[in-house]
């Protein structure tokens, strides 16, 4: 029995210990408080660098599938569309001075309209992408800003096809007319319509600018208000450089367009803007 006793000792000896329990800390109170609701992300998700690529790249193409799909219908009626874009003309005799430039004409004229078909789309995959990383506050301002950024896009094309386009058109016809007989380029022509056309619609993307500026606290309404001096200028500024025509008409209507959507987005910025700290 002696020789069997120290068995059960070192049996004992090497059991392991019991678990070590350590209670919960107790709160900090240097650490730093919870965060606003509004400055939460709700839709966040844990993304590596590739899956964020890999997303980008995804919905990149099928934007761009959008937009081909959207120049393939339109080529598909190219010939109503250009006799569209010929209507401020008033009966200016067109001409195609180089073979295959009615076809190059047709596939530009394609490319514009089937990207601004598209352009809901293409705005809809970017919000998509974008909106999970931003807080409930951002959510708020992005959507409503990037829906009247889409507005004020169409409602620049129809202000320089119904203001801009005509007056350029009528200036540059009545100079000269007793002198040269009009004969236009179907290119040169459609250049100018599409180029002038996209300067007015971009240009009219001002209100938003000013909107997420004051939104995000950069620069206030009232700061913007006493640069109004500057903004006739620099209005006058872009009427000159955004029309490719160069004639006074134009330059006067784009620059008088661009003051007044330079006061809107004060009014807007003044709505949206956080007020000053106590």
């Amino acid at each position: 029995m002696s020789e069997t006793d120290p068995q059960p000792a070192s049996a004992a000896a090497l059991a392991p210990p019991p678990p070590i329990r350590v209670p919960p800390s107790p709160p900090d109170d240097s650490a730093p408080a919870s965060t606003h609701p509004d400055d939460q992300c709700p839709g966040e998700v844990e993304m590596t660098l590739v899956d964020h690529l890999e997303e980008l790249r995804r919905r990149i193409l099928r934007s761009l599938l959008a937009v081909v799909i959207g120049a393939a219908g339109c080529l598909l009626l190219v010939k109503p569309l250009v006799r569209l874009l010929e209507v401020p003309a008033h009966g200016i005799r067109f001409l195609q001075l180089a073979p295959g430039e009615f076809l190059f004409v047709s596939l530009k004229v394609a490319g514009y309209a089937g990207l601004t078909l598209a352009l809901p789309y293409v705005l809809y995959e970017g919000l998509c992408f974008v909106l999970p990383g931003l807080t409930r506050r951002e959510q708020r301002l992005v959507a409503p800003a990037v829906a009247g950024s889409a507005l004020l896009f169409l409602a620049g094309l129809a202000f320089a096809w119904w203001a801009l386009v005509p007056a350029a058109l009528n200036f540059l016809v009545s100079y000269g007319a007793d002198v040269v007989e009009p004969l236009w380029s179907i290119e040169r022509y459609l250049d100018f319509v599409l180029l002038l056309m996209v300067a007015t619609a971009l240009a009219f993307q001002l209100p938003v600018l000013q909107l997420l500026l004051a939104a995000l606290g950069v620069v206030r309404a009232g700061v913007m208000l006493a640069a109004w001096r500057w903004v006739v200028l620099a209005s006058a500024l872009a009427g000159a450089v955004l029309t490719p025509s160069t004639d006074p008409v134009t330059m006067l209507l784009l620059s008088a367009a661009i003051t007044a959507l330079y006061l809107v987005g004060v009014g807007l910025a003044a709505l949206v803007q956080r007020p000053r700290p106590a």
